[in-house]
């Protein structure tokens, strides 16, 4: 049997975190705009001696944060973990990190291995807007009740129809999502959503988080969250809540063993529960 002179192709998994405030959004565009994956991909080929192209757990738009995207990407070059993670970093900007790197076999796929996202909405409720961390929460002057939120919330876990919950413009084949968790949690100033499903609609998470702050704030009643549901039409569903207190925090991939680290933002790191 002839064997075949093609060099080794090898699959690399990375955790990244990045503030978002500063970019257009994950996706690299033609337009050559600021974007997190062109950051990261232009570092990686640095490191690697050649092009390389990632793939996400999931996109995100512009202003929302990741304290732990999960890419791949495959390349000819055989480098250390150390060294994808050192050299990588060492050519980022500073509002992005690679936090762990890890091989992985030609059955994971970043973003068709998920099983899960988990995303985290960060709310500063005081009656000032705050000049430090502005974009990285979203401020309300309003005083959120989070009893009353947390019972809107549970209206809305298992599967639904949430369309209206997703951008008008969301190319989603269905808007049937399956919600795992809604917790409403508030920690001194900050009034925090941690929501987990098997994936998200465009925009969806931005607004759960508009009609919460709006019962939270008692403006509607926690039963409005099921009216809003039924209705699907995203016309009866609210604001959309800004970027800036979005992260994406996890991606669920149960049949790999990727590198395990707490939940982020960092600055909530053992104030609420990563369970």
């Amino acid at each position: 049997m002839q064997q075949s002179d093609a060099p080794a192709l090898y699959r690399v998994a990375l955790g990244v975190e990045y503030d978002g405030s500063r970019f257009y959004g994950w996706q690299s565009q033609k337009s050559g705009i600021r974007t997190v994956q062109a950051a990261l991909e232009q570092a990686l080929a640095h490191v690697a001696n050649e092009p390389v192209n990632v793939v996400c757990a999931g996109r995100t738009d512009a202003g929302v944060h990741g304290s732990e995207q999960v890419v791949h990407f495959e390349t000819h070059a055989f480098r250390e973990m150390r060294a994808w993670l050192f050299g990588t970093n060492s050519r980022l900007p500073d509002d992005v990190c690679v936090k762990w790197a890890s091989p992985v076999d030609d059955s994971f796929h970043a973003r068709f291995s998920a099983r899960n996202r988990r995303y985290r909405y960060v709310i500063f409720s005081d009656q000032v807007r705050p000049a430090v961390m502005s974009k990285q929460v979203t401020w309300t002057y309003k005083t959120l009740d989070v009893q009353r939120m947390q019972k809107a919330a549970n209206y809305l876990l298992g599967e639904h129809d949430f369309t209206s919950f997703r951008a008008v413009q969301c190319q989603a084949k269905s808007p049937v999502r399956t919600l795992m968790h809604l917790r409403v949690e508030q920690v001194g100033g900050y009034v925090v959503l941690d929501v987990k499903a098997n994936a998200f609609l465009h925009h969806m998470v931005r607004n759960l988080a508009g009609v919460l702050i709006k019962i939270g704030a008692g403006e509607a009643e926690p039963e409005w969250a099921k009216e809003v549901l039924e209705a699907r039409d995203r016309t009866q569903g609210g604001v959309t809540a800004p970027p800036y207190g979005l992260y994406l925090v996890q991606a669920g991939y149960p049949d790999f063993e990727l590198p395990q680290q707490p939940l982020g933002p960092h600055f909530l790191r053992g104030l609420i529960s990563d369970d």
